[in-house]
C-alpha cells in the first residue's frame, strides 16, 4: 500500500480499530463501576477477556489494512525493531487518539443517563471525578504516580515482548496468523487480570489519553487532567518506555537465538 491513498485507509483503519476497543472496553468498565450489584463484582476476569476480546475483534476487523497497532506504544516499537515508516508514527498516533475519543463518546451516548444517576446517587460531580473510571484510569490503592509508572513500564514490556514473539514469521512457536489476534487479546486480558487493580492496566497511551481528553472537554475537568497526584503523564510515557525495552528485550535476547532456519 502507498501513497496519500493508502495511508489514508490506514489512519481511518488506526482509528476504527482504537474506536472499537474503548467502545467495548469501557463499556464493560462502566457495568462493573456503574451498577450495583455489578456483573463483575465476583468475576473480575471477565472484564479482562471484555478488554482482550475488544482487541481481537478490532485486528480481525482492521489488520489487513494497518495491521492493527492500535497503540502508539506498539508503533514507536515497529518503527524501532520492525522497519515501520517513521513519517508514519505521528499520523498513527493521532489517528490512534482520535479513535479512542470516539470510543469514548460512544461509551457516553450508551452510558450517559447511567452515569448522570450514579454521580448523583454517590453525590459525586464529574469535577469531583464521579464515575471517571468508566472512561480512564487512576493509581490504585497504595500506588503512586512514579510507582504506577513502573508498573507501566514492566506490563507494556510484557506486552510488546509478546506481540513481537507472536507476530515474529521466524519464530516457530507462533501461533499461525489467523489465531495471532486471539492470542495478543487473551495476552492483554492475562495482563489485566494479573495486575489490572494497580492503576486498570491501560498499557497504551491512547487508551487511556482520548478518553480523559474527552471528558476533560465534557466537564471532569481537573479530575481528568492533571489527575489524581498529577497522574496523566504514567499512562503516556510509562507504556512508552515499557514497549521499547520489550521489544528490544525480544529482539536482542530472544531472536537472534531462533533456530538457524528461522534465523537465516
Amino acid at each position: 500500500m502507498s501513497g496519500q491513498p493508502g495511508l489514508r485507509g490506514e489512519l481511518i483503519s488506526e482509528a476504527l480499530a482504537v474506536a472499537i476497543i474503548i467502545t467495548l472496553g469501557n463499556s464493560a468498565a462502566a457495568m462493573l463501576i456503574l451498577y450495583d450489584p455489578s456483573p463483575y463484582a465476583t468475576a473480575y476476569w471477565g472484564v479482562c477477556i471484555a478488554w482482550g476480546l475488544a482487541v481481537t475483534i478490532a485486528i480481525y476487523v482492521t489488520g489487513a489494512v494497518s495491521g492493527t497497532h492500535a497503540n502508539p506504544a506498539v508503533t514507536v516499537a515497529l518503527a524501532l525493531f520492525r522497519d515501520f515508516p517513521r513519517r508514519k508514527v505521528l499520523p498513527y498516533v493521532a489517528a490512534q487518539v482520535g479513535g479512542a475519543m470516539v470510543g469514548a463518546a460512544l461509551v457516553y451516548q450508551l452510558f450517559g443517563p447511567v452515569i448522570e444517576a450514579y454521580n448523583a446517587a454517590h453525590g459525586l460531580t464529574r469535577a469531583a471525578g464521579g464515575a471517571a473510571g468508566v472512561f480512564f484510569t487512576a493509581p490504585g490503592a497504595h500506588v503512586t504516580a512514579i510507582h504506577a509508572f513502573w508498573d507501566e513500564v514492566v506490563l507494556t514490556g510484557i506486552l510488546l515482548l509478546g506481540i513481537f514473539a507472536i507476530t515474529d514469521e521466524f519464530n516457530t512457536q507462533a501461533p499461525m496468523a489467523n489465531a495471532s489476534a486471539l492470542i495478543i487479546g487473551l495476552l492483554v486480558a492475562c495482563i489485566g487480570a494479573s495486575a489490572g487493580y494497580l492503576e486498570g492496566w491501560p498499557i497504551n497511551p491512547a487508551r487511556d489519553f482520548g478518553p480523559r481528553l474527552f471528558c476533560w472537554l465534557l466537564g471532569w475537568g481537573e479530575s481528568a487532567f492533571p489527575g489524581p497526584d498529577h497522574y496523566w503523564w504514567v499512562p503516556i510515557a510509562g507504556p512508552l518506555v515499557g514497549g521499547v525495552a520489550g521489544a528490544a528485550t525480544y529482539q536482542y535476547l530472544v531472536r537472534p537465538y531462533l533456530p538457524p532456519r528461522a534465523r537465516q
